[in-house]
């Protein structure tokens, strides 16, 4: 066949393009596949225990078992679909008894408050061993981190100490080790120096602890204006994200903080807000193909009974009213964030346990069975466009179908099991997580 273009030429431009690829590559890895929690709660770190974990776990089965004693109960609170409610039901059970709580931030900030120096240095350095307890009973969630204070001019001081005492505590007990998915959440970002200065604070403190190069991690908060857009008119993600150096795993946007620097009132300070959405896409298109997790907000309103001990009828009926109106304004909440891609979230109580657990799973269930006629016909056709339906899907769907399949297992929402029978994936397709290396195995 005949071309223009001369092979010298084809190779100029090759390698003229090769830097910028390789560069974007690095920049832009794509998802690891590993597993995101769905959920992080915060707690204040006076209050911590090495088997606070599963205590939480006991008051949310607890809570839910009290205000939704059957299936259908739950799916009329919430409106689920019939057909899923029992599974539903079963599956947030099964959760709250195995594995309750999925992330948890030992809190120094909003959640503790401002103490004496020298009660929040007593209560980093008992933190820390209540963690190293934790950790050698096998009682800690499967994330764990804290959240420090701000790095502002009043408090960056009180901020990095209580950090040098908890982690330098936190070694000294464990023998030397971190908890798995260990990181540091740093609140209220306004500069990039501030997450420059966390990061320099990791470099010297890894060798003085024997701890390996880059294993402490930190995540970045989004509460402010400013880290949203700077003082030039930039995007401060992007320039927050280098200032990490490659320490920074997740973006937690805050709710509260965010609209409160936006000056909403709080009245209208609620999830649901546009100023709430507007942030969250900057954080997507900041973080898009970064593989930085993305975090959304919490529900401040509380499922939480007003009357306690000996009640009568009226009582009852009114606490399981408020219960269930804040269930149902959770659910919607979390589906909100589901549906805008936000995976995870905040929960402030045990009681938001149940509803978190079930809006996550119906999203993933209600879209099951379309979702895997697609992701099988599209990977039988080799990525050639194909129409399900009146559903027009590219190769561009392809990765989309199979990190759906990948979450839906990560969360428990379905089984590998379940997902290789629905899609007729093997398992090393399905844990490779790359739609390109299922298609190029099978064409091979």
């Amino acid at each position: 066949m005949k071309t223009t273009l001369s092979p010298k030429s084809m190779q100029e431009i090759t390698e003229g393009l090769q830097p910028s690829l390789a560069a974007f590559a690095s920049r832009y890895p794509g998802e690891s596949g590993r597993r995101q929690p769905v959920q992080t709660v915060y707690g204040g770190a006076h209050l911590f225990k090495s088997d606070t974990a599963p205590r939480l776990g006991i008051l949310a089965l607890r809570s839910f078992e009290t205000y939704a004693p059957d299936a259908a109960t739950f799916a009329q609170i919430l409106e689920l679909p019939d057909k899923l409610a029992d599974t539903i039901y079963e599956r947030v059970r099964e959760k709250l008894t195995r594995e309750a709580v999925e992330d948890f931030r030992i809190d120094f900030e909003d959640g503790y408050g401002t103490r004496p120096d020298a009660e929040e240095d007593g209560h980093a350095v008992s933190a820390a061993q209540e963690v190293a307890k934790g950790l050698a009973a096998g009682t800690l969630p499967p994330f764990l981190g804290i959240r420090i204070k701000t790095f502002s001019e009043e408090l960056h001081v009180r901020s990095i100490r209580t950090l040098d005492l908890f982690l330098t505590t936190l070694v000294e007990a464990a023998d030397g080790r971190l908890p798995e998915n260990f990181v540091v959440t740093l609140p209220k970002i306004v500069h990039p120096a501030q997450v420059a200065a966390l990061a320099d604070i990791f470099d010297l403190l890894e060798p003085k602890l024997n701890l390996p190069k880059n294993s402490l991690k930190m995540e970045m908060m989004v509460e402010t204006t400013q880290s949203i857009i700077n003082q030039r008119g930039e995007t401060n993600l992007p320039l927050m994200l280098d200032a990490a150096r490659g320490r920074c795993t997740a973006a937690h946007f805050g709710t509260y903080d965010y609209t409160a620097s936006c000056s909403i009132t709080a009245a209208y300070q609620d999830m649901l807000h546009p100023a709430c959405d507007f942030a969250r896409h900057i954080m997507q298109v900041s973080f898009g193909g970064t593989g930085i997790w993305l975090s959304d907000g919490a529900t401040n309103i509380m499922p939480v009974a007003p009357h306690r001990g000996e009640l009568t009828a009226a009582q009852a009926s009114e606490n399981a009213a408020v219960v269930r109106r804040a269930w149902k304004l959770h659910y919607e909440h979390v589906r909100h964030s589901l549906a805008n891609a936000f995976y995870q979230g905040w929960d402030l109580h045990p009681a938001q346990f149940p509803t978190r657990y079930a809006a996550v799973y119906t999203f993933f269930l209600e879209g099951l069975d379309a979702a895997s006629e697609r992701l099988r016909n599209f990977v039988e056709k080799a990525a050639q466009a194909t129409l399900v339906g009146d559903v027009f899907d590219d190769a561009a769907t392809g990765q989309g179908l199979l990190n759906y399949f990948l979450r839906a297992i990560n969360c428990r929402a379905l089984t590998e099991q379940e997902a290789q029978n629905l899609t007729s994936l093997s398992p090393e397709e399905l844990r490779s997580g790359s739609f390109v290396k299922i298609l190029q195995n099978r064409q091979n």
